[in-house]
């Protein structure tokens, strides 16, 4: 069927005007339907706890499920493919972890580019990790259990959850910048096995979660000597910071918000709104506390700007280290 010319052009106008609404219109409309936070640790996991907490959260504002997607696997790259391969449109989150900016550099050949392909929300939180000890090192400050690894070069074992985990960077970043000796320690079975043997005396030392080591500390059987955030912990407010004694060392354990690229900024920045939101509200931060965690939020320029430099730092270590995957 042939259409007349003034027909034509005026169905190719409406086209061309239909055209130029989606991006307001769907970011009017987002989200019209269920929305996914993929997830690249285990049911259970802290991220896996942490996405779910803000995911009620979230579903509650904007009256749509956010449905929490487990990928587990080779320390969380699944998960982050997953998404970068996702549509841009909104539907398709990722719980970004510090793993993320580990990866880049621990990985050689990563199907994608973290920094390139996903686009950033919102940071969530911050986590610190507690520097404890063996009752057995002759160590009760972080000066002192320095001068002791200086006095015995090679004799200290520092565990891990495995290769470039949080636990294993946080230990590498300690001996370059402490100038120590330890050897490395690396556990399969995740932080649970490496605390047994800690609290053992098989290792000496170890980076960990506050949330799993503080009733170990309260009780006596380990020995906290610092926290790596750069401010105090709210769970141990009587411990110094590993900062105070080794300047400029932090180290957080961090989750936030991402979309694959190309998201719309339009959605970006109303997921970015709402999630600034949940973290403000005084019931999540308690549930937050009790995680050991603390909000962080912002901008997402300003998640973007975190990601960037923890790329760096990560990379200086395992680079310096010589760090590989399990």
């Amino acid at each position: 069927m042939k259409l007349p010319r003034r027909t034509f052009l005026h169905l190719a106008a409406g086209a061309t005007a239909l055209s130029a609404i989606p991006h307001t219109a769907r970011a009017q409309a987002y989200p019209s339907r269920p929305v996914r936070i993929i997830v690249g640790f285990g049911p259970g996991s802290p991220a896996d706890i942490l996405a779910r907490l803000v995911g009620q959260s979230l579903a509650e504002r904007f009256g749509q499920p956010f449905v929490i997607d487990n990928r587990p696997g080779a320390g969380g790259n699944i998960g982050t493919e997953a998404v970068v391969k996702a549509l841009p449109d909104g539907y398709t989150l990722l719980l970004a972890a510090v793993s993320d900016t580990i990866n880049a550099s621990l990985y050689e050949k990563l199907n994608f580019n973290f920094i390139r392909d996903i686009a950033p929300i919102t940071n969530l939180v911050r986590q610190p990790q507690v520097m404890v000890v063996n009752p057995s090192v002759p160590a009760k400050t972080v000066p002192e259990f320095i001068a002791y690894a200086k006095a015995n070069p090679g004799k200290i074992n520092m565990a891990s959850a495995g290769n470039g985990t949080g636990p294993h960077v946080a230990g590498e970043l300690f001996k370059m910048m402490a100038g120590v000796d330890m050897v490395h320690v690396p556990y399969r079975g995740g932080g649970g096995a490496a605390m047994i043997d800690l609290l053992g005396g098989q290792v000496q030392v170890l980076f960990i979660s506050p949330v799993v080591s503080v009733e170990h500390i309260k009780a006596g059987k380990l020995r906290a000597l610092g926290v790596t955030t750069a401010t105090r912990s709210e769970a141990l407010p009587d411990i110094p910071t590993v900062g105070e004694f080794v300047p400029g060392y932090e180290v957080s354990a961090w989750f936030g918000i991402g979309a694959p690229k190309k998201t719309p900024a339009e959605i970006v920045d109303k997921l970015n709104r709402e999630t600034n939101v949940v973290l403000a509200d005084p019931g999540i931060k308690a549930r937050l506390a009790d995680l050991g965690a603390m909000p962080s939020g912002g901008s997402p320029a300003d998640f973007g700007k975190l990601i960037a430099e923890e790329t760096e730092k990560w990379g200086k270590v395992i680079r310096t280290a010589n760090i590989k995957p399990e």
